[in-house]
């Protein structure tokens, strides 16, 4: 144990090298210098630490300024974001505001067409039956103004055409058309004279005289034709002659006859020629071909009678048809008269509505041909 000692002393100042620092011969200002070197050394550890701590605060300086400038922009873009996305909202309501538009115009501008292709169709069917219904008005027409024009030439009150007035010939001579047909309110004595070959006879020639009242109010209607029953030389004939001449003894069917005369949509045909069926009629509406409608008594009814497009019909006696006739031609004359076909001075048209007037005055009082 001694000897471990002894060598633990001898490598002592091995371990601790204390001999550098003992104290010499010639080295008193080591010391000093030393001290000199640590103050050095602190000096320069503080100007490192200062330094350090410069730029650690610098380096701070800049990440908050850089933190701060970080944050600036993303409000920026967050605030450029949110109008954009209000933009796009806009933008998308707008889209969809446009769409529905869109679709609602499509919609209603095939609705309008769909509407007006069957307007057109509508219009186009009730114009073709028109045309189909038209046609032979317009012939009927058409062979009534070259029978007015016959009328015209042909016929006058000093030398009239005993075929256009039978009532002047004489009754083994006198004659009618057997099966006539009425069409919409047409004259029966509106015949072609050119198609019939008759001899007339002498016949008397009769007084007449100009009514100076009657005369003043057809002068007066003739300045400015009307049917208008108000004025005063309609409104004479309707109490005098129109009036009685259509008054049956069944007052309703009466009243719808007068109307369907005035509105030109009356239809008289012979029973021979009768092809439709009965509709739309009762047996005392009709009463067959032996009872008259309008009179109810028990007649043989060769004519009917359709007041308008309503495909009802009424057998009538011949009495009652030559009443009605006469109206017919009465309202045919001055239709003429009004539509300015008649080219007569203003006393020859006076005469002939006289006649016309005095056929309805002997129809009222029960003189008609016998082949009615």
């Amino acid at each position: 144990s001694q000897a471990n000692f002894e060598e633990d002393n001898q490598k002592q100042p091995a371990v601790g090298h204390w001999k550098t620092l003992m104290p010499s011969k010639g080295s008193k200002e080591e010391p000093e210098t030393g001290c000199q070197d640590a103050g050095g050394v602190d000096e320069t550890q503080s100007t490192e630490q200062l330094n350090m701590s410069r730029l650690r605060s610098s380096s701070v300086e800049i990440r908050e300024k850089g933190s701060e400038f970080l944050k600036e922009e993303l409000h920026k873009a967050q605030k450029e974001l949110k109008l954009k996305d209000k933009e796009c909202e806009r933008l998308s309501k707008v889209r969809e505001q446009l769409e529905q538009e869109l679709e609602e115009l499509t919609a209603s501008l095939f609705e309008e067409a769909h509407k007006m292709v069957r307007e057109a169709n509508t219009k186009q069917a009730a114009s073709e039956k028109q045309l189909r219904e038209a046609l032979p008005k317009i012939d009927m027409l058409q062979a009534e103004v070259t029978a007015l024009k016959t009328l015209v030439i042909t016929s006058t009150p000093s030398s009239p055409n005993r075929e256009l007035h039978p009532q002047l010939q004489s009754p083994s001579k006198a004659v009618f058309r057997k099966g006539h047909g009425r069409n919409k309110s047409t004259s029966s004595a509106m015949v072609s004279a050119a198609s019939q070959n008759v001899t007339p006879e002498p016949v008397s020639h009769e007084c007449k005289e100009v009514d100076s009242i009657l005369f003043a109010e057809f002068q007066a209607w003739k300045e400015s034709p009307t049917l208008d029953k108000s004025c005063s030389f309609l409104d004479r004939i309707y109490r005098e002659d129109v009036g009685p001449c259509l008054d049956f003894t069944k007052q309703e069917l009466s009243e719808l006859v007068r109307v369907a005369v005035e509105q030109n949509t009356l239809t008289i045909e012979p029973v021979a020629s009768q092809t439709l069926p009965l509709v739309k009629v009762s047996a005392e509406e009709c009463t067959g071909p032996k009872k008259c409608a309008l009179s109810g008594l028990p007649r043989t009814c060769k004519h009917r009678i359709m007041l308008g497009d309503s495909g009802n019909y009424y057998y009538i006696s011949p009495s009652c048809r030559a009443r009605i006739t006469a109206v017919c031609n009465f309202f045919t004359y001055i239709r003429y008269i009004q539509q300015g076909l008649v080219r007569q001075d203003v006393e020859l048209m006076f005469w002939e509505v006289m006649r016309l007037r005095r056929e309805m005055s002997l129809a009222k009082l029960g003189f008609y041909p016998s082949e009615m």
